[in-house]
């Protein structure tokens, strides 16, 4: 008696097929759309137990029973081939072409769907859909009265989509202040995930009620978000000095999440804020594209303000009613003067540039050292520029990268090679020291970086005091340079030689003519 049910059976046969494949479709290559697979499976599962009871109920000899399972099997087959639609088109077929349409638009896609084919079905069996939209629009009348507020969330809930004020992937401020990126629009609420990986559920209605904030966004286009970072100087330092040292530290070389345009910058905003004298504070104002990051890049920002105010003397305020006592004593100064001294006198031992200088002309040179320090990321020394100092490193790492322009003026943006890693105990600039020359590539701190600085007038007291250093100078820098170039352009033993005697000859010339000797 199976054979008078077989169109039945081969469409739970070919429906079962078309499910599965589709599950493996949306596993593979949108997984993120898994949840539409359970409504298919679902109508699937319900259209498969339906026909066989209608199957069933008629071998039974109840063909009353048998009609009526058969009826909701036709209605859940048609909900199936709905769903199966919407699966191809909704999960698979707009996104490979870039459109993802929010989950209650093809929801009530899919529910409309489903109420035509549920009343072409039951015309079909001769009920009339006039009646059946009649009883429908008494019972939604009489849920209306009883669900006001579920109703109303989710009519806002699609209310916002139709709108497209807020979409999945936005940052909202709500009432609370509380932030968080939209996870997703439902029906009843919307989801919002925040910073601290805790998720909120906001009613829709309460969202359509009540002054939201979008935050990174204008004119319904994506923007960067302005930030804040203060801090407070000592009153009796210019703000424009301040702002100056704070600026170009920020400018001269990019931080990780900090938009280029518009550039950070820095503003004395207030004298004796929150009652605290003898202080003026200062904003640095600054965008970021990524608003889970905030927190992280205003460390970046702030380890930035510190070292350059460190860099430039400029200590960061205390407050005026904490008072210091320091007894005068002469001797706990020089000690404290001397061991900073041999610090710097051990770092100069470390440059083997050096090395042919007595310990009293090396003590000459650390006396007119200064330290300096860097974070990661900032620019000790910039290609091109003309700055005569020679730095010894002597804790941290960093890279020296050089700017090269493969077009032209006009073409392509400059690259940045990297050309060397530069580790503690180290040195570089010395060409510029020696000779004047334009710093010849940047040098970029790839950690936090601890320096001693050695400037021209502190090198030109001891190379005037005994003018053969010059001489012994020129010889190891040209060796350090010919070795370099052996390395890069695979020199001969030859070859080398002849360069070392020009190049020791013209960095001779250099030193003596830098120095007026």
């Amino acid at each position: 008696m199976l054979h008078a049910y077989a169109d039945e059976l081969l469409w739970i046969l070919g429906l079962f097929v078309a499910v599965v494949i589709v599950a493996a479709l949306v596993n593979r290559f949108r997984p993120a759309q898994r949840p539409r697979l359970r409504r298919l499976v679902t109508v699937f599962a319900l259209f498969a137990t339906a026909t066989v009871l209608g199957i069933a109920f008629h071998t039974a000899e109840l063909p009353r029973w048998g009609d009526g399972c058969l009826v909701a099997a036709q209605i859940l087959q048609a909900f199936t081939l709905v769903s199966l639609s919407a699966g191809l088109v909704f999960a698979l077929g707009l996104p490979a072409i870039g459109i993802e349409l929010p989950m209650i638009a093809s929801d009530l896609i899919v529910g409309l769907g489903y109420v035509v084919v549920t009343l072409v079905i039951l015309a079909s069996h001769g009920v009339n859909p006039t009646g059946a939209l009649v009883s429908g629009a008494v019972v939604s009348a009489v849920l209306a009265i009883s669900l006001q507020s579920t109703l109303g969330n989710v009519v806002g809930g699609v209310a916002l989509q139709l709108d497209g004020s807020i979409r999945e992937g936005d940052w909202i401020q709500l009432e609370n202040g509380k932030q968080g990126r939209v996870r997703s629009v439902r029906w009843r609420h919307t989801v919002l995930e925040t910073r601290d990986w805790s998720t909120i559920i906001v009613p829709n209605a309460q969202l359509l009620a009540t002054n939201i904030t979008i935050l990174g966004k204008r004119d319904g286009r994506p923007v960067p978000q302005r930030m804040w970072v203060w801090f407070n100087i000592d009153f009796r330092f210019a703000p424009s000095r301040v702002i100056q040292v704070v600026t170009e530290a920020l400018h001269t070389s990019p931080i990780d999440n900090v938009a280029e345009d518009p550039r950070p910058s820095v503003v004395c905003m207030d004298f004796t804020r929150d009652l605290r004298e003898s202080v003026a504070t200062y904003a640095v104002r600054y965008w970021i594209h990524d608003l889970a990051a905030d927190d992280l890049t205003s460390s970046r920002v702030r380890a930035r303000i510190y070292t350059a105010l460190q860099r430039a003397r400029i200590p960061l305020a205390v407050p005026a009613h904490t008072a210091f006592v320091e007894l005068k004593d002469e001797a706990r100064t020089a000690r404290r003067v001397a061991r900073q001294r041999d610090e710097q006198f051990a770092a100069l031992k470390t440059v083997h540039l050096f090395r042919t200088l007595t310990d009293d002309e090396l003590r000459t040179l650390a006396a007119g050292m200064s330290q300096v320090i860097y974070t990661a990321g900032e620019v000790i020394t910039r290609q091109g520029a003309t700055a005569h100092w020679l730095y010894v490193m002597t804790a941290g790492t960093a890279e020296v990268r050089t700017r090269r322009d493969p077009d032209g003026p006009g073409g392509q943006p400059e690259q940045n090679i990297i050309v060397a890693a530069i580790s503690a105990p180290d040195f570089f600039g010395e060409m510029s020291l020696m000779t004047g020359e334009p710093r010849s590539a940047d040098v970029v701190a790839t950690s936090d970086v601890d320096c001693f600085r050695l400037g021209k007038d502190t090198f030109k007291t001891v190379l005037l005091g005994r003018p053969a250093i010059a001489t012994e100078l020129s010889d190891k820098l040209a060796t350090r340079r010919v070795e370099l170039m052996a390395a890069r352009e695979g020199l001969d033993a030859g070859t080398q030689r002849e360069r070392q005697a020009s190049e020791r000859e013209r960095i001779l010339r250099g030193i003596r003519a830098f120095f007026a000797l």
